[in-house]
């Protein structure tokens, strides 16, 4: 390399650091590695920044460079250049079709075109063929960076009025950057693959089609989206569908009419209308979390669900909250101007208000105060999700105020408690993320120091998987989140642990230590379910429905078989009530077979049939959901079993 030119250092993986001159691509630094290494590199990562091979470096850093081994880069990689081939293949079919934006967001992409017809399905099929051809053809892809003027210019003279936007939208300084995939162009920052026979053409799918508001804007042109998956290989993209078609099975909102749980309406959007069967499924379940609470130390509390909007401002939420906040303003009587609330979006400001009535002492510390809180928060419309993701909901919250030295012990003993209810809930494991000090925090580092490592020492106390996310914590303390696998595979984030000093301070909480002076308590915000909705709506999904008998709405149904069992029925479905058991008989005049099916579709664990047999030998023919089996037993086992199954975990 000539020494005379400015230089930029890498330092590779294996810790080697080798020089460069100033625009030096990853590419050119991959074959100066290896040969080999060049011809499978698809890309770069440099100081954690994914780079385009064929970028031009004017910084050095740590670099490595990415093949299809990389899990990662790859697939980000194969998502975001199929977005771009589909619409190529979509302008080339439909050359009227104006293009906007295509981002990779999960297990695949999605890319908004504006078109006067709609897509059908038979019109994703023929763009996936043609997807496939461009991806045989090979074509090479190439980037420039243009000047803002040519781009806009370029984009006006095509017709592609949504791109010149995006071109006004970059800030200033920041390059404007063109892709070209074979003869076809788009906007985009990258990076991509060096050309579509990169592509696996047997590992992607295109799902379904979707109306989309331009930029998320309601008032701005309706776009249609067209959604794709894709992976690096067709057994990937095979196990990926299969689990799709499970979850369509399992989808809460299927099993909630089934089961005649809930319903939602346009008339109360992201709000539930909760059934009977729903509404004591809701119950049980916050009974439970109750009693566990209460015996874990928490002292249950209720606060307003609208507040003034003086104590969003102090608390902060006003500035930075206030576009997913309800308004509500009022005109109070003898007052000059209207008075300006917010339904509560989360609990955390009123529980400090009701810390601070009174004079707290270093003695009353900890002190823990729980509510199942009524929230409200403003959602798109366009993310509302049955009762997974609504705009009203009610959370497991609670805050524990103490000193730093007792973070840790407060800690450890949620995260027991998290442990022995996901453990009863049917999620025997969890996983711990562990967010740590972001570059931007108050605070010594003495007291993240502290208090990090107080975190640290209960996760490794409690043997539960964690990962460290650097950096990712809130600007006032660290967090930690839980995170549950369902039955197929799905991950949640349910529970939460956050460490927080910045909200007390605002809000004049204090403490008298015992040196006599005062201080500011520590505010830990921690939540076991999150809201009861989604957790739900998690649970059923998990279950596909089968509840555990302690939690199912409708527990057992007694059904005849023949009339002359009806007054058996009536007192089996008595016995059952007096033992704590939801019971209710089926006595229509229908076929033993046909209630079963009904029943079964509702989801009930346990119907017991009633024959002639069952009557003169006060016996029951027991049938579990999900199994042809059925076992005879005399009455008063059947009974005393099922009660002792229908009872709550915490209460065995």
């Amino acid at each position: 390399m000539d020494g005379a030119s400015p230089q930029i250092t890498f330092t590779l993986p294996d810790g080697a650091e080798r020089a460069y001159p100033v625009g030096t691509t990853a590419a050119e630094v991959a074959a100066d590695i290896a040969p080999s290494l060049a011809k499978k590199a698809v890309s770069a990562t440099l100081d954690g920044r994914h780079v385009d091979l064929a970028w031009p470096l004017s910084e050095g850093g740590a670099l490595s460079v990415n093949t299809m081994k990389d899990d990662e880069a790859a697939l980000e990689l194969i998502r975001h250049d199929l977005a771009h081939v589909m619409a190529r293949a979509v302008q080339e079919i439909w050359p009227d079709t104006k293009v906007t934006i295509g981002p990779v967001r999960g297990d695949g992409w999605f890319y908004d075109f504006d078109r006067e017809e709609p897509f059908t399905p038979e019109d994703l099929g023929r763009i996936e063929a043609r997807m496939r051809e461009i991806i045989a053809a090979r074509d090479p892809v190439r980037t420039e960076v243009w000047d803002r003027d040519r781009a806009r210019r370029h984009y006006e003279e095509a017709g592609e009025p949504f791109k010149v936007e995006l071109i006004d939208r970059i800030p200033e300084g920041e390059d404007v950057r063109m892709y070209w995939h074979g003869p076809w162009m788009d906007l985009c920052r990258g990076p991509h693959l060096q050309d579509t026979g990169q592509l696996p053409a047997d590992a992607f799918k295109l799902m379904s089609v979707a109306s989309a508001y331009w930029l998320g804007d309601s008032a701005r042109p309706q776009l249609q989206r067209i959604y794709g998956v894709a992976f690096k290989d067709r057994k990937a993209l095979k196990a990926h569908l299969m689990m799709l078609e499970e979850a369509a099975k399992r989808d809460h909102r299927k099993l909630g009419r089934e089961m005649d749980l809930f319903h939602m309406q346009e008339e109360a959007p992201g709000q539930v209308f909760w059934h009977p069967n729903g509404w004591t499924l809701y119950v049980t379940l916050q009974d439970y979390m109750r009693r566990r609470q209460n015996a874990d130390g928490y002292r249950e509390i209720n606060t307003p669900q609208v507040v003034n909007r003086k104590l969003w401002e102090a608390s902060g939420h006003w500035e930075k909250y206030q576009e997913h906040m309800f308004i509500v303003e009022v005109d109070e009587e003898h007052a000059q101007q209207k008075s300006v609330n917010a339904l509560k979006p989360m609990n955390c400001p009123c529980h400090v208000q009701v810390y601070n009535q009174g004079l707290k002492s270093y003695r009353d510390l900890p002190l823990r105060l729980a509510e199942f809180g009524a929230c409200n928060r403003y959602e798109p419309s366009g993310a509302l999700h049955g009762i997974m993701r609504v705009r009203g909901f009610t959370q497991d919250d609670a805050h524990v105020f103490c000193t730093e030295d007792q973070i840790e012990a407060e800690c450890a003993k949620f995260i027991t408690l998290l442990s022995r209810v996901y453990r009863d809930l049917g999620f025997e494991t969890f996983e711990i993320a562990f967010a740590t000090r972001p570059e931007k925090r108050v605070g010594s580092d003495a007291s993240w120091d502290r208090v990090e490592g107080a975190l640290h020492s209960a996760i490794e106390s409690a043997g539960v998987p964690y990962r460290v996310e650097e950096g990712d914590g809130a600007f006032y303390g660290p967090k930690l989140d839980f995170y549950l696998t369902d039955a197929i595979g799905r991950v949640w984030q349910c529970g939460t642990f956050q460490v927080d000093p910045n909200m007390p301070a605002r809000l004049g909480a204090s403490y008298v230590g015992e040196d006599g002076e005062k201080h500011v308590p520590y505010m830990l915000h921690r939540a076991c379910l999150g809201s009861f909705e989604r957790f739900i709506g998690i649970l059923i999904e998990n279950s596909a429905g089968h509840l555990p008998l302690w939690l199912a709405p409708r527990q057992v149904v007694v059904s005849t078989i023949v009339s002359d069992a009806d007054a058996y029925a009536s007192e089996v479905v008595e016995t059952l009530r007096a033992m704590g058991i939801r019971a209710e008989a089926d006595i229509r005049n229908e076929k033993i077979n046909y209630k079963v099916r009904e029943h079964s579709l509702a989801k009930v664990p346990v119907i017991l049939a009633l024959g002639q047999r069952e009557v003169e030998e006060r016996t029951v023919t027991l049938r579990r959901l999900g199994d042809k089996r059925t076992r005879v037993l005399p009455l008063e086992e059947a009974a005393a079993s099922l009660a002792a199954e229908a009872t709550p975990p915490d209460l065995r």
